[in-house]
């Protein structure tokens, strides 16, 4: 299959995941096509790492997912979505998308299939909430066809919290939950210039839009999850609009006031499509699909960037195309190490896929870059990885590709590099006397739970530790005690006054 025909195998989803929309309709560049059929390069990896595919879908347990990344579960399971698969008929001839659950091993089930009256196409995520439930969207289906937002218990029982009007609504950006308790997302249609919104959500699906987006003033078309820094407020990307509408970097408060942080240029990137994440440092980081220093794509093979809170935007690195791969367009993870690590939808060095099949990079923070896989090694391998990776408290990352595979509905993957096990705090900050869960792997028989050196009161179980932020604690890692060693936070708890 040529890159041409594999950027737009999206034709079936809606017209703004395919590529000539991202491209503001002018399609691939046709050097970009040209150059890539022909170019070659060695592939750099590292020698450390074990990359083992865990599934093929098959439909009935789910098909294509595209902009998920897996969150883990209180249980210490993996949850996420599929946008088709699941239980078939004639309105749903392939399935409308399924909610499953797996093992870090990859047993996987299927946990809800959807079937239009009740949403249709999850393309995000998930978000799960301190009581174990599930909150998430649908981009199409429900009671008005313009998407869901929905909340699904653990075992499976799916409450559909809110219906979006009709052309007004459309989300393909995951929720999250902020420090107010309440969930925040956007979506890809609807406001005031119908070109988009951030809006906020309780747990009971009362629902409040927060801002509309103006293409030639502050962007378009934000396809991807919100994240919350330490001020409050969130920070976010479109993929349209600003100065040269090819996507902006974004701030919006609780209350709704949006701000345009940068507008990109085309050296710097294009079309960013992955969400920002908050690095260790206290800046944002985040990937353009586009742009950036390479000739080889045409129009540049996309970037990661870093960018304070105050909007000064780094380029720190370039992707070069076929070599160490093209278009990452599920934005990055920050490791327990401090690199970065992603999936680029193209690139890698094999001829099965002509412009490559994709890559799993990673990326230090002074830009130095090693492909640590690239995708059609075998029958089995899958390709086009569009959403990022998640990295699981056992300290593997895990990760999806939307096709090919045994079934050619797309696989899921793990990859080890070597990091060790760690836990994670939800939230990742609060005030003396919250509820905090510590998610871990081999919790049992933990003796010690401390914030920042402060001991603290704890129950827990194999997967999870419930504790409250003990009184005298201060911000930084938090630590379990277990038979095995110490565990250490991935991030600093922030203790809030």
């Amino acid at each position: 299959m040529s890159s041409y025909a594999r950027f737009l195998e999206w034709t079936h989803l809606p017209k703004v995941f395919r590529w000539t929309a991202l491209s503001g309709g002018r399609g691939i560049p046709g050097t970009a096509v040209t150059t890539l059929l022909f170019c070659a390069a060695t592939v750099l990896s590292s020698s450390a790492q074990t990359f083992t595919t865990l599934l093929n879908f098959d439909i009935a347990d789910g098909a294509k997912p595209y902009f998920m990344s897996f969150v883990q579960g209180l249980d210490g399971n993996l949850y996420g979505t599929t946008s088709l698969g699941g239980a078939t008929d004639h309105a749903c001839p392939v399935g409308c998308g399924t909610v499953l659950r797996m093992t870090p091993g990859g047993t996987i089930a299927r946990l809800h299939s959807f079937h239009i009256t009740d949403g249709e196409s999850p393309y995000a995520g998930l978000a799960q909430d301190s009581h174990g439930n599930f909150y998430g969207t649908t981009y199409q289906g429900g009671a008005n066809g313009a998407g869901t937002v929905f909340k699904m218990t653990p075992g499976g029982t799916l409450t559909t919290l809110y219906d979006f009007p009709v052309n007004a609504g459309s989300p393909i950006g995951a929720l999250i939950q902020a420090s107010d308790g309440n969930f925040y997302g956007t979506t890809n249609v609807g406001g005031e210039d119908d070109r988009g919104t951030v809006f906020k959500i309780t747990p009971g699906g009362v629902l409040t839009t927060l801002c509309s987006f103006y293409p030639t003033t502050n962007g378009s078309l934000p396809y991807s999850p919100l994240v919350q820094a330490s001020n409050g407020n969130f920070y976010g990307v479109t993929a349209h609009g600003g100065v040269s509408d090819v996507g902006t970097v974004f701030e919006v408060t609780p209350k709704g006031v949006l701000t345009t942080l940068h507008s990109f240029g085309g050296a710097d990137g294009e079309y960013p499509a992955g969400g920002l994440i908050l690095g260790t440092d206290g800046d944002l980081y985040g990937t353009t699909t586009f742009g950036g220093g390479s000739s080889s794509c045409g129009g540049g093979c996309g970037t990661l960037f870093k960018m304070t809170p105050g909007g000064t935007l780094t380029t720190i690195y370039s992707f070069q195309g076929f070599s160490d791969g093209q278009s990452p367009t599920g934005g990055v993870v920050q490791g327990t190490d401090g690199n970065f690590y992603g999936t680029s939808q193209l690139g890698g060095n094999y001829i099965d896929c002509s412009s490559g099949c994709g890559t799993i990079f990673e990326i230090t923070s002074a830009g130095v870059l090693t492909t640590l896989h690239a995708f059609g090694t075998s029958s089995d391998d899958g390709s086009d990885p569009v959403a990022g990776l998640t990295q699981a408290t056992n300290g593997i990352f895990y990760g999806t590709t939307s096709s090919d595979g045994n079934s050619g509905y797309g696989t899921v993957f793990s990859i080890s590099v070597g990091l060790a096990s760690f836990v994670e705090t939800r939230p990742t900050s609060g005030r003396v006397g919250a509820r905090v869960d510590v998610l871990g792997t081999d919790l049992v028989g933990a003796t010690a739970v401390s914030f920042n050196g402060t001991p603290a009161t704890f129950t827990g179980s194999d997967s999870v530790i419930h504790t409250t932020v003990p009184a005298g604690a201060t911000t930084g890692t938090v630590t379990v005690t277990t038979p095995s060693g110490t565990l250490s936070s991935n991030v600093e708890f922030r203790v809030g006054q």
